[in-house]
This record gives structure tokens, C-alpha cells and sequence, in this order.
């Protein structure tokens, strides 16, 4: 059974939007990426760091679903990172109402001795220093690196994320995050730019409006599915990242061909994942409803066409 590594946050969220309003519930890039990844039968193993106050029924569950818990530290005095957001009509927009790093701010990243020789490493959303010592800990070169990151990383830690990007095969962001990094308006151009800081693929999120993988000069794009109501689309773009690894892991085949499946699975998943708040409809996927929704991904992206 092949290995996923997972790095990111376990934590806690407050939403609030168009639909309704949380208290705190569980969420963070590790737990979204792990639920995802644990589809596909995969030994998983996330690390990450928590706070006294974080209910061991939530590893549990990590754990029943197969999620290796053995690398989140938990350090009893102190809080767990919380995070609470406000979204707005639009569901793509948002205003972050609170953030406690708390534990997450001296968060030294610890991989147990079980996953040092995972084939498929995922680095979530975390300081760059961080991501690296991550990588520093492997026995050997993972076959395939993912690195997630976001703006607020270019505005503080940008020189220390050119390094790391050296690295890593493959980087996942936003739209905007991939025009910030790049300079460049066209994502066409941006991920040009982006291939000649380290990364052999680029993907590019665009939320509802799908995927993009680009890789020397090869371009795909997947469509994110159609639907009828979001409720929460928190941890959506996690659950892609641990939906692309977690295939990735499964078929043990790192091909731009299979990856272009591997962001159809991502995709398929997010599309689960903001039905409810939180990881909730994550936790109770069944993988009858994965299939199912898989076919209705094929019907809408399937057609013939007649060539003059």
C-alpha cells in the first residue's frame, strides 16, 4: 500500500455564511487534505500540532478513516489554531474575522519514523521554513513533492518560498496567488514563470470555475461540477489537494496523462466537501456517492465533435 505524507493544520473554525453560522468546529488544511486522501485506500499520515483543548474524538475519527495520527504533536497547555471567516453573497469572497496561531506559532514540524520514506509528500498552507524542514527530514527525495501556499506567504516569506520551490514538483494555488507569484496577468504566462522558479507542474484553482495543470507547455482543464447549492466552500481547495495526491498515491503513476485523472478526482471531491459546514459531508462520503458523482463528471466533460 503506497504512502501519503500530509503537512498542515488540524484546527478549529468559525463560519459564518449566506447559509448559516458555526461555532467552533473542526477544520485546517491537514484534516481536509487527509479525509480526501483516505478515499483511496492509502496509508496517510498527517502532521501537525494541536492544542490541549482539542477533543480527542476528532482524532479518533481521523483514525478510523484511516488517517495516521502519530505525527500531530499535542501540546496540552496550550490552544489550538483557530481561524473564523466571514463569506460573502458571492461564496468566493471572504473576510477573515479572527486568526489564533497559538500552538501553529512555534509549530516545529516532527515526521514519524513510519512515513520518512513516503513516495508522495503533500505540503499544505504553512510558512516555507516550515514546508522545507519538512523535506529535510525524508530518508530520501520523495517521488513527487506538492506544495500549497498563499499570498500572505509572498508578502512576508517570499525569498524563503523561492527555496523551497526549488524543491517540489508540483505547486497548487489560486488564481490570484499564481498572478502575484508570476507578475503575469494570463495564467498561461503565470505558470511559465512558475515553471522557472522549480515546480515541473503547475495547478492553478479557479474555485467554481475549475482547474488548470500545466506542465512544459502542456495544458489541461477541468471543470468544477455545477451545483445547486454551497454551503460552505472552506477547505474545498484542500480537499482537491488531498483528492490529486491521494489518486496520485493509489495508481503509483506521477504521468501528466494520470494526473489529468487525479484532478478530476480532486475536483469530484471538492464538490462534496461545500455541501456542509466543515469537514462534516467529508466525513460521512461514501464512496458510492464518489463514483456516482464521478459519472456525472464524465457526462458533462464527454462529447463528440465532427472535424472538418
Amino acid at each position: 500500500m503506497s504512502k501519503l505524507l500530509a503537512v498542515g493544520t488540524v484546527a478549529f473554525d468559525a463560519i459564518e455564511t449566506p447559509f448559516g453560522k458555526t461555532d467552533k468546529i473542526l477544520g485546517g488544511s491537514g484534516t481536509f487534505v487527509g479525509l480526501a486522501a483516505s478515499q483511496f485506500g492509502v496509508k496517510i499520515g498527517v502532521v501537525s500540532v494541536v492544542g490541549g483543548d482539542f477533543p480527542q474524538s476528532y482524532l479518533d475519527m481521523m483514525n478510523e478513516k484511516g488517517i495516521n495520527t502519530n505525527g500531530v504533536e499535542i501540546v496540552k497547555e496550550g490552544k489550538t489554531f483557530f481561524w473564523s471567516g466571514k463569506y460573502h453573497n458571492d461564496m468566493n469572497s471572504r473576510d477573515t474575522l479572527v486568526t489564533e496561531l497559538n500552538v501553529l506559532e512555534h509549530f516545529q514540524p516532527v515526521v514519524p519514523e513510519s512515513f520518512k520514506d513516503a513516495p508522495i509528500v503533500m505540503l499544505g498552507n504553512l510558512h516555507p521554513l516550515t514546508q522545507a524542514s519538512v523535506l529535510d527530514q525524508m530518508n530520501e527525495r520523495p517521488k513527487l513533492v506538492v506544495l500549497d501556499t498563499m499570498n500572505f506567504w509572498m508578502d512576508i516569506a517570499l525569498n524563503d518560498l523561492h527555496e523551497v520551490l526549488k524543491r517540489i514538483d508540483v505547486i497548487t494555488i489560486n488564481d490570484e496567488e499564481a498572478r502575484q507569484l508570476s507578475g503575469e496577468y494570463s495564467l498561461v504566462n503565470a505558470a511559465k514563470k512558475i515553471h522557472e522558479m522549480g515546480p515541473k507542474y503547475v495547478v492553478i484553482k479557479k474555485g467554481e470555475h475549475g482547474a488548470l495543470l500545466f506542465n512544459e507547455g502542456n495544458m489541461f482543464f477541468a471543470p468544477a461540477l455545477p451545483l445547486a447549492e454551497v454551503f460552505d466552500p472552506t477547505g474545498a481547495g484542500d480537499t482537491f489537494a488531498g483528492g490529486f495526491c491521494g489518486y496520485l498515491a493509489k495508481t503509483e503513476d506521477i504521468s501528466f496523462e494520470n494526473m489529468k485523472n487525479a484532478i478530476i478526482y480532486g475536483s469530484n471531491l471538492a464538490s462534496f466537501c461545500v455541501e456542509k459546514f466543515g469537514t462534516q459531508r467529508m466525513e460521512e462520503l461514501t464512496s458510492e456517492e464518489v463514483q456516482a458523482r464521478l459519472q456525472a463528471f464524465k457526462e458533462l466533460t464527454q462529447f463528440d465533435i465532427a472535424l472538418s
